[in-house]
């Protein structure tokens, strides 16, 4: 007699704890580095980006390219994850935080609303489970998350200047703010789409098993690549 098949959502739920415990760990990890702040935090991005990269070359020599075009793989690899950490690294603590905010509320903000309202996919054959509606759902929260950063500092500059709670700052900055967090919202779900596409090409559910019940760090970096660059990108023109 056949045992039952064990469901997908079985497993997902078999695997909770596992994945709950892991994502303690990840977050106690870089609590402690944004804490201690200084080379601890650049040591972290560094150990972080290299993993990323290992990964990246992981899934690049499954797809079985000619040596040229492997390597040119690797290049365009170590060049888009060794930018965004040089820039994460150049970055003050508080821009790190700032651009980690931002993916992370974008992916609660694309799975809470993409499971509650569901609707057509952005591209199923890449990412069967991203929505159209998840889109729309981090891009607000990202922009609420921008417009939270924005009247922070807002209030922060009001109390050491003795001004208005606000310190000057209207409708427009406000809405310059949520624009600025859709963008990054897009970019992070393109970096997610990128990766997805990737790992499907080289027929791996996952870029390792490093994490248990998460995957690999290129899992979990994704999204905020694409955001390191944008924000580190912005931050050196501008300031």
């Amino acid at each position: 007699m056949k045992s039952p098949a064990v469901r997908p959502e079985g497993r997902r739920k078999t695997d909770l704890p596992v994945r709950a415990a892991s994502a303690i760990i990840m977050l106690a990890i870089a609590a402690f580095a944004l804490w201690q702040g200084g080379w601890v935090l650049d040591l972290l991005i560094i150990a972080v980006a290299g993993v990323t990269l290992w990964e990246w070359q992981r899934l690049v020599r499954r797809w079985q390219l000619r040596f040229s075009a492997a390597l040119l793989w690797l290049v365009a690899g170590a060049f888009y994850i060794g930018t965004a950490a040089w820039l994460a690294v150049a970055m003050d603590a508080w821009l790190f935080v700032f651009a980690l905010g931002v993916t992370v509320m974008t992916d609660t903000g694309a799975y809470f609303t993409g499971r509650a309202i569901g609707g057509p996919k952005i591209a199923p054959r890449i990412s069967p489970s991203k929505t159209w509606a998840g889109l729309v759902g981090g891009m607000i929260g990202a922009a609420a998350w921008c417009c939270f950063g924005l009247a922070f500092i807002g209030s922060l500059a009001a109390s050491l200047t003795s001004g208005n709670a606000t310190h000057g700052l209207g409708a427009t900055d406000f809405a310059l703010a949520a624009l600025i967090g859709a963008v990054l919202a897009v970019s992070a779900q393109a970096g997610d789409f990128f990766e997805s596409w990737m790992k499907r090409r080289a027929k791996v559910k996952d870029s390792s098993t490093l994490i248990p019940g998460h995957g690999g760090l290129f899992d979990r970096t994704d999204g905020m690549l694409p955001v390191l660059l944008l924000i580190g990108l912005l931050h050196e023109i501008v300031l």
